[in-house]
């Protein structure tokens, strides 16, 4: 069986074109005969974040039919997967540094801002009055005394964890339970 791979890169961009926008299909890569009529269209791919990768366009070919778009999907081109060449702790730290380096150079001066910190300041020593003056120390009593229930509400649970017994948990028997099974 002979197929026109021109006609079947037609048909496949354009299915592809359904999922995806034109930006991202780079030009026609070739194709691969599956066999029994399945010829699979490639195209370079040109998104970023995906390099070596590459838009694949399944068609089925078969005599006397028009063909087929039977699968439209990104694949991994040989050595996409692969991780980057492995570099030394040292190394990545020294150029971390260097880019920090950089960013602190591009910092502006400060001094400039000198207003608007003394305005942020005084409208923090605003807030910290009003905090203040909403303490009562009724309410910090009446918190002391919850905690100190909780905490033996806590007490009476140990005891309880020290004394259970294995064979029942709140009423059910595990033995029974497992005899079921």
């Amino acid at each position: 069986m002979t197929t026109d791979h021109t006609d079947l890169s037609a048909l496949a961009r354009k299915a592809l074109l359904e999922v995806t926008e034109e930006s991202t299909v780079g030009s026609f890569a070739g194709t691969t005969d599956e066999g029994d009529g399945v010829v699979s269209v490639l195209f370079a791919n040109r998104m970023a974040g995906y390099p070596g990768w590459r838009w694949t366009v399944s068609v089925a070919h078969v005599e006397g039919e028009d063909p087929s778009v039977l699968e439209v999907e990104l694949m991994p081109g040989d050595g996409s997967l692969l991780a980057p060449e492995w570099v030394p702790w040292s190394e990545r730290l020294a150029d971390y540094r260097a880019a920090q380096e950089g960013v602190d150079e591009a910092d502006v001066d400060e001094s400039d801002d000198d207003s608007d910190d003394e305005a942020d300041d005084d409208e923090d020593e605003d807030f910290d009055d009003a905090d203040e003056s909403d303490d009562d120390e009724s309410d910090d009593d009446a918190d002391d005394d919850d905690d100190e229930a909780d905490d033996d509400d806590f007490d009476d649970d140990e005891d309880d964890l020290a004394e259970s017994d294995d064979d029942e948990i709140e009423g059910v028997d595990v033995d029974e339970l497992d005899e079921q099974r």
